[in-house]
């Protein structure tokens, strides 16, 4: 727990698809490789609007109301038959989802958005813009906050989406975590191998691994709304920071 004022945030740290049904408060569902690290560089690239969707027959059916929306997904880490990209960063066209509507389903990272329908509020959550989260979160200054872990697609904890978890309760928690570069390097070898598989570049290329780790590049938070539509998400500039590269 943090001071909060004179009370006490409480912080808890859930998992997987039933994590996120749990949640209660500020809820930051957390998937690094790669659905909301992704989302964190489509913004970045200029798109107008990420919709996070769950199932795959609702995305494709957005490209009849929005015929020019992207439809961007995977499951079990292969792009989706129908759809523009899967979903990874460093195949992203910037010049193809600048100004665009994306429309995005995976097999955990939206899954948990999708979920959480206890939560206050919905933060997307990874690396690229944890540090720019906690301050977000400290300037609510909620009383409950739920960080969930959405794993290997929602089914089985992963690695790197616990440590940003930790990382993200020490920054909340007034902390430093001195290590936390040498523990993402560690992820090559956990949770990350599979980016330096050569007989997977086709599908988790290397590159997504350092765009993934960039941790606090970006001074913005991705909070996920709903509307008449459904799920809908915003980017909400932090800036200026002193860590922005």
């Amino acid at each position: 727990m943090t001071v909060r004022g004179n009370e006490i945030m409480d912080i808890g740290i859930d998992r997987l698809i039933e994590g996120a049904r749990r949640a209660e408060g500020l809820t930051v569902v957390i998937d690094v490789f790669r659905a909301f690290s992704l989302e964190c560089w489509l913004y970045a690239m200029g798109a107008a609007e990420i919709r996070p969707v769950g199932a795959v027959g609702e995305a494709l059916a957005w490209r009849e109301k929005d015929p020019g929306c992207v439809l961007i997904g995977e499951r079990h880490g292969r792009k989706l038959d129908g759809f523009d990209f899967g979903n990874s960063p460093s195949t992203v066209d910037p010049e193809a989802v600048r100004g665009k509507r994306i429309i995005h389903t995976t097999s955990a990272g939206t899954q948990g958005a999708v979920n959480a329908v206890h939560a206050e509020e919905i933060l997307a959550g990874c690396f690229l813009n944890a540090r720019a989260s906690a301050e977000y979160i400290r300037r609510r200054n909620p009383e409950k906050v739920s960080l969930v872990c959405m794993g290997n697609e929602g089914l089985a904890p992963a690695e790197e989406d616990e440590l940003c978890a930790l990382y993200l309760k020490s920054l909340l928690e007034g902390k430093e975590m001195p290590d936390i570069g040498d523990r993402l390097q560690a992820l090559r070898t956990g949770g990350g191998k599979r980016f330096f598989d050569p007989a997977l570049q086709d599908v988790f290329p290397e590159k997504d691994f350092r765009m993934c780790i960039d941790r606090d590049r970006f001074g913005f938070v991705i909070r996920i709304g709903k509307d008449r539509d459904g799920l809908t998400s915003e980017k909400l500039s932090t800036e200026p920071f002193p860590w922005q590269h």
